[in-house]
């Protein structure tokens, strides 16, 4: 028995050191602490974007994240910049905030309003965005984010589920164009709505919910490794099967006023948070 009880103990601990790569997130000083909660805390950022703090959690995001003030790092369809409010403070003075947003040339309408309305809030505050660099991100394997090789960090929040909506060929462009901006040992950062283990790509798809499984193997195909796995964005209450999909609750409540109490209680989606490294070699 004792020595069934040994090979067991062995056997589990070669399993664990076979997997280290999901136990090590990077672990950030007290004073790089301090400057993200600085900058989650400044005064430039709009009220209702501060109202989602309790389940964007953006402190402790960029922290599991590893971003640190002199980083150089890719932020992914920003959308209205509810992270750019963060993130420009944070690398203003030291590092370098690049927004790959959406194509101002899309034949999508709402991709040309939106990267028009990201610019025009960057040009009324100068102050805090003169140093924010545009990019654009589209489907065109050819159109690079920026210089190869040049990106500590990539995050993208809530958008993977968008690109396998466009295809799968698409959304495995979009890895790869993070694998390639990143310099070697870089790392990529991922939020996204999560879905039910064994959810099909036909209801990811309609739901908006991805499953984990989905995001590691589009970033492995890319030449990403799991680097660690957080609950800091795990919601609990959200059963993720609702008739409008992720879009039934909070913030965007689709249904209007049916069982809007109801929703709101729940909160917004239960999100995975995952961070990849692109290996030095």
């Amino acid at each position: 028995m004792r020595k069934l009880a040994y090979a067991l103990l062995l056997s589990a601990a070669t399993v664990q050191a076979q997997e280290p790569a999901a136990t090590t997130p990077p672990q950030l000083d007290q004073t790089q602490v301090a400057a993200i909660r600085a900058a989650v805390g400044n005064s430039g950022r709009t009220i209702t974007n501060v109202t989602r703090d309790a389940y964007r959690n953006p402190e402790q995001t960029l922290t599991f994240f590893g971003v640190t003030p002199e980083q150089t790092v890719v932020e992914v369809w920003p959308g209205g910049g509810w992270y750019t409010e963060v993130l420009a403070p944070l690398l203003r003075d030291k590092g370098t905030l690049i927004a790959a947003h959406f194509d101002p040339e899309s034949d999508v309408g709402f991709f040309r309003r939106s990267r028009a309305q990201f610019e025009a809030k960057l040009a009324e505050h100068p102050e805090r965005y003169d140093r924010v660099q545009l990019a654009t991100l589209n489907y065109d394997p050819n159109l690079a984010i920026s210089e190869p090789g040049s990106a500590d960090r990539v995050l993208t929040f809530r958008n993977v589920h968008n690109w396998l909506a466009a295809g799968e060929g698409e959304a495995q462009v979009m890895f790869d164009k993070f694998f390639a901006v990143l310099k070697p040992g870089g790392m990529l950062g991922v939020v996204e709505h999560r879905a039910k283990a064994g959810a099909s790509l036909e209801q990811m798809i309609e739901s908006g919910y991805v499953t984990e499984e989905k995001v590691r193997e589009l970033a492995a195909s890319a030449g990403f490794e799991l680097l660690s796995v957080s609950p800091i964005n795990q919601n609990p209450r959200d059963t993720t099967d609702h008739p409008e999909g992720v879009w039934t609750l909070p913030p965007t409540l689709r249904l209007g006023d049916e069982q809007r109490a109801h929703y709101l209680a729940v909160g917004e989606s239960d999100r995975m948070t995952l961070l990849f490294i692109k290996p030095e070699a």
